[in-house]
């Protein structure tokens, strides 16, 4: 029996000429052990996995290591710069994971304030800009800015990443119309990065008809990170399979379901 998104023709998910079948890629950290987040990968059905290369080993040979877990053959291992502050220490950790084996695709962050752990615009262009030149293929992690997604995809990037709040926040989408303006003006896919909490976070985040979505504390840290990882696969796919189908308009007054003519006295 065909899905829903089928029978409406969902066009594939490319990012720089590779197709993934899931729109849901999540992140590796925070997890309470290494086979709990093995199991929350598989329920999400998640192809794209993110490593952060400056807070784990890249020995991928020590049993207690992040890498040592992960199927490569399965799985595509997208190296993140998470935890830099300047665009120096950026480039230099994605070089070190193409270095270590990783792919030319990297989660470009480059973070402007400890507290919020909001991006640094400046530096993130100036990274992308490097990186690119690079041969990389970045996905940038950004605010929900137009104006800076837009010099984003003019730098080269192959992806633009907006939050949906502050990393690690669990506040949900913010400011779908700004998100919905992103996806609208940019030509590269828009994923949205950070901030999703639960299951209808991600379902309204995806009904903005963005190209996927990036999510790591609302797994680790739920209280059954696997079931919520099964959750949130069928969110995303809720989420996109509406917005395919095209949501009825909203009204401020009420419309009967059933028609008026004809009715019995």
């Amino acid at each position: 029996m065909a899905t829903a998104v089928e029978v409406v023709k969902d066009t594939p998910f490319r990012i720089s000429g590779r197709t993934f079948r899931s729109r849901l890629m999540v992140g590796t950290g925070k997890y309470r052990d290494n086979p709990t987040m093995v199991h929350a990968i598989e329920a999400s059905g998640a192809e794209i996995v993110t490593v952060a290369v400056r807070r784990v080993s890249l020995d991928r040979t020590k049993e207690e290591g992040v890498l040592y877990h992960l199927d490569a053959t399965r799985l595509f291992l997208l190296a993140n710069t998470a935890g830099c502050y300047t665009a120096e220490d950026a480039i230099r950790y994605a070089r070190l994971a193409r270095e270590a084996g990783f792919n030319d695709f990297v989660k470009l962050e480059v973070i402007g304030d400890q507290e919020t752990l909001l991006p640094d615009t400046q530096g993130l262009l100036q990274a992308a800009r490097t990186l690119v030149k690079d041969g990389f293929k970045v996905l940038a992690y950004t605010n929900e800015d137009l104006v800076t997604a837009l010099r984003l995809e003019d730098a080269g990037v192959a992806a633009v990443m907006p939050l949906a709040s502050p990393i690690g926040s669990g506040l949900g989408l913010l400011n779908p119309y700004s998100v919905r303006l992103i996806k609208r003006r940019l030509q590269v896919p828009v994923v949205v990065d950070a901030g999703v909490g639960t299951a209808s976070d991600a379902c309204i985040t995806m009904e903005q008809g963005v190209d996927g979505i990036l999510m790591n504390t609302a797994l680790a840290a739920a209280q059954e990170p696997v079931a919520m990882a099964h959750a949130m696969r069928l969110a995303v796919e809720a989420g996109r399979a509406a917005f395919l189908a095209g949501r009825m308009p909203r009204r401020e007054i009420a419309m009967p379901s059933s028609p008026l003519g004809g009715m019995l006295d």
